[in-house]
């Protein structure tokens, strides 16, 4: 089963799951855990290939819906789920699968269709990096820096750095073997996803379209859609305090 953080303990709302997105982990997801802990127990994951999670060839987004509905099995066998980029299509196909499993569906800046972007410059970045000279966490940053162009990004992706075992703990190869299925969405589903579903989006951000509407409203027809200001993709990050307000009205809605 993959690696779980339990913020909290279990309480008469549901627990919340949360599966991170490409390159992250559950330990991004730490502080917001556990202010959310205060209502309800909090499980963040390592997804498949990230974290202290297994490493395995297969990165389908088939095999980490079924990842995601067996440690809400472990858990109880119902959990509200909260899924950002790389595992907010994870949780919609959870959903759309297992919809026994999923009391309600937060999706963070992303829709159920392809992209044509390309994370490989930032596998390369890491890739490119001297491990044996790194001594501490703000080296790995300031010689990523030069390779992202960006001081979040070099911090966001040193998280997931063992700096005294000098290994990343992403499984880099299988990463970059499946990037193009992670750009992806898994094509033909005729099933929907009936239970409340909030599409949550940075508003500076260009991940999730007018245009992506109609194929929303197919999978989930019914779909909310709101946004967190002066926020682009990485919005729990970049707004901490407003995506949380944002969620936690939307967990304890009526």
């Amino acid at each position: 089963m993959l690696n779980t953080i339990l913020h909290g303990t279990a309480a008469s709302a549901r627990p919340l799951l949360i599966a991170h997105g490409l390159f992250g982990s559950g330990r991004n997801w730490g502080v917001i855990a556990k202010r959310l802990s205060d209502e309800r127990q909090v499980i963040a994951v390592d997804m498949r290939n990230h974290g202290s999670s297994l490493h395995s060839e297969d990165h389908s987004y088939e095999a980490m819906a079924d990842d995601l509905a067996e440690v809400i099995t472990a858990h109880g066998g119902r959990a509200d789920v909260l899924g950002h980029s790389m595992g907010g299509k994870a949780a919609m196909l959870l959903a759309l699968k297992h919809p026994e499993l999923v009391g309600r569906l937060t999706v963070a800046d992303i829709a159920p269709v392809s992209y044509t972007h390309s994370q490989q410059q930032y596998i390369d970045a890491m890739r490119t990096l001297d491990l044996s000279a790194i001594e501490t966490r703000s080296d790995a940053q300031e010689a990523l820096l030069p390779l992202v162009k960006d001081p979040t990004l070099a911090a966001f992706f040193t998280q997931s750095l063992d700096v005294k075992g000098r290994a990343w703990r992403l499984n880099l190869a299988a990463l970059e073997a499946n990037m193009a299925k992670i750009l992806s969405f898994p094509e033909g589903l005729d099933t929907q996803f009936d239970g409340p579903t909030l599409f949550l989006t940075g508003a500076t951000s260009d991940y999730v379209t007018p245009e992506h509407r109609p194929r929303i409203k197919a999978l989930f027809p019914t779909a909310r859609f709101a946004k967190i200001p002066e926020a682009g993709h990485w919005l729990h990050a970049e707004r901490p305090r407003a995506f949380e307000a944002a969620l936690r009205s939307w967990l304890n809605a009526a």
